[in-house]
């Protein structure tokens, strides 16, 4: 049988790495490879819930102490980079970009050139080529469009993402400011921020700047509670990379936003800010509306909690276009890279 390794230094988080790296696990599963999770501790359970992915059949095992020698007993490792990158004797290993790396170090963009790359998005492979001197290949990472079916809608935004200042941050500030501004204009609409959160001071922050404005914090929801707000919810919001330059800092912007396009699959109009990879996923006002600042948020809600028949175009556009970026789309183009 064959065996495949698959890494990822940040198991604990279970972030978008982790989500990828798990959906390639699953991937390798099915098509006959025994599977090794470099981790100490069997997550699968955790990854179950959390995602929806069911890696069960995984060997969960503490990263190799020679780690390099024993990657001559895999004919695959996937290695999901927090910017370094290994050396394997492995008869494939392809390394996944999750995050656009500026500083990876010179060692890293020598043995990058050995190794099949893969990204995902192409506004992540725009900086990492750059960086590391590659041709990587992009493929979107998963997204299971099948499990959110759209509802009767509420009059409410809605905004999944965690509570977090750390790397890319979501920006749930400038979402209760700008919801501050524009809520005596909606009377009856709610704003519903929901997230995972290691950061209870943050959360504590948010809570007191919402005062008496109708918002809802929602921490740690659960893989069922995401999709009811999401196939519910009228407007999703993002606010990842507002204020950012971009040029100088491109991994605080949204690499890509899976949760963008699970609102999507729910006919749920996404408004995010025109950065990053909410530029690959939304198409401006055929798909969802982009927006730069904080007037623009505000008008573009307006315009759409005015106008049915806008959207009903937009979430009609925006769930067939959430097709584009299904599991069924990741398992065919990876299995092109395996």
């Amino acid at each position: 049988m064959k065996r495949a390794a698959v890494f990822s230094p940040t198991w604990d988080s279970l972030g978008g790495g982790e989500r990828y790296a798990s959906a390639v696990a699953n991937l390798l599963l099915d098509a006959g490879y025994a599977v090794d999770i470099w981790w100490p501790k069997n997550l699968s359970s955790q990854i179950k819930s959390r995602f929806g992915i069911d890696v069960s059949r995984a060997n969960f095992v503490p990263f190799p102490d020679n780690y390099q020698l024993s990657t001559i007993n895999y004919q695959l490792v996937f290695w999901a980079s927090d910017g370094s990158l290994p050396i394997s004797l492995a008869k494939k290993t392809l390394i996944h970009y999750q995050i656009p790396f500026k500083n990876p170090g010179f060692l890293n963009k020598i043995k990058a050139r050995f190794y099949p790359s893969v990204c995902n998005s192409f506004y992540t492979k725009e900086v990492i080529d750059k960086t590391y001197g590659i041709n990587s290949q992009v493929v979107y990472p998963p997204v299971d469009v099948d499990s959110f079916t759209p509802q009767t809608k509420t009059n409410t935004i809605v905004s999944i993402a965690r509570f977090s200042t750390l790397l890319h941050a979501k920006r749930q500030d400038t979402l209760i400011e700008a919801f501050s501004r524009l809520y005596h204009q909606l009377p009856g609409w709610e704003l519903i921020l929901a997230g995972g959160s290691t950061d209870p001071k943050y959360v504590s922050q948010l809570k007191k700047q919402v005062k008496d404005s109708p918002v809802k914090i929602i921490t740690n929801p659960t893989l069922s509670q995401i999709r009811q707000l999401l196939c519910q919810a009228k407007i999703f919001w993002s606010a990842t990379g507002f204020g950012v330059d971009v040029s100088r800092h491109p991994e605080k912007a949204e690499h890509f936003g899976i949760t963008v396009v699970e609102a999507m699959s729910a006919g749920t109009i996404p408004v995010v800010t025109n950065a990053g990879g909410h530029r690959e996923t939304v198409i401006d006002h055929q798909t969802g509306l982009l927006w730069t600042n904080l007037d623009q948020l505000i008008d573009n809600t307006l315009k759409l909690a005015h106008d049915p028949k806008l959207v009903q175009t937009l979430s009609k556009n925006a769930k067939d276009r959430s097709k584009l970026f299904s599991t069924a789309v990741f398992n065919r183009e990876l299995t092109k890279l395996l």
